[in-house]
């Protein structure tokens, strides 16, 4: 019988925050396949054998994406995914579906899994869809990251300039907001310049696209 790592030694000198392609599969020569491929084109990578062993290992919220075979036994690969979906972990996931299993693939993707594979599958069509994923998984990181920069730039605003934020991207003008808040335009200009500087916006626009992510 060829040996083969349930886990990728190689990954151990790897930083925590590189991308990793997350395998899970019970059947031992997917795994030993999928690892060897992974070698070949370099991608960093963790092979387990179980949901269980998965799930104990990845404590915390990683950049990367998983490969999960939607049927196992123990924990399936459905399973799986709703207790990521619990846990807040926004890993996105690719199902390996046998021929019958493509309602349970779609039922999976209603759920928020990015894609799915039918066994048996080309070496280059589950890189493709790694490398997708991989962008998906990027994109959302960079998106949570700009939200938590826009939410951290409004917790620095005193309410006067929060009230004076919330009309402004409304389209009004300085004094219909003046008037609505009971001060001077000179005031609300005051604000309304220190709300820019704040939040860091160069136009209103900008203004506009912060108050959305918010």
């Amino acid at each position: 019988m060829v040996p083969f790592l349930v886990k990728s030694r190689r990954m151990t000198t790897q930083t925590p925050q590189a991308p990793t392609v997350f395998i899970v599969d019970d059947d031992a020569a997917i795994r030993f396949a999928m690892q060897a491929l992974m070698d070949s084109v370099n991608l960093n990578h963790e092979i387990f054998s179980s949901g269980d062993e998965f799930l104990e290992k990845m404590t915390e919220q990683r950049p990367g994406c998983l490969v999960l075979d939607i049927r196992m036994p123990g924990l399936g690969g459905l399973e799986l995914q709703e207790e990521l979906i619990k846990r807040g972990n926004t890993l996105p996931i690719i199902f390996i579906t046998g021929h019958g299993d493509v309602p349970m693939a779609v039922e999976a993707m209603q759920k928020g899994a990015v894609d799915f594979i039918q066994k048996p599958f080309r070496d280059q069509e589950l890189l493709d869809r790694i490398r997708e994923a991989l962008a998906t998984d990027e994109e959302r990181r960079e998106a949570q990251q700009h939200h938590a920069e826009v939410a951290g730039r409004l917790d620095r605003l005193t309410n006067r300039e929060r009230e004076v934020f919330d009309l402004v991207v409304t389209g009004k003008p300085n004094k219909v907001i003046a008037y609505e808040l009971g001060v001077s335009q000179r005031t609300v200009e005051i604000h309304r310049a220190r709300v820019m500087e704040k939040m860091q916006a160069r136009s209103l626009a900008d203004l506009v696209k912060m108050h959305m992510t918010a």
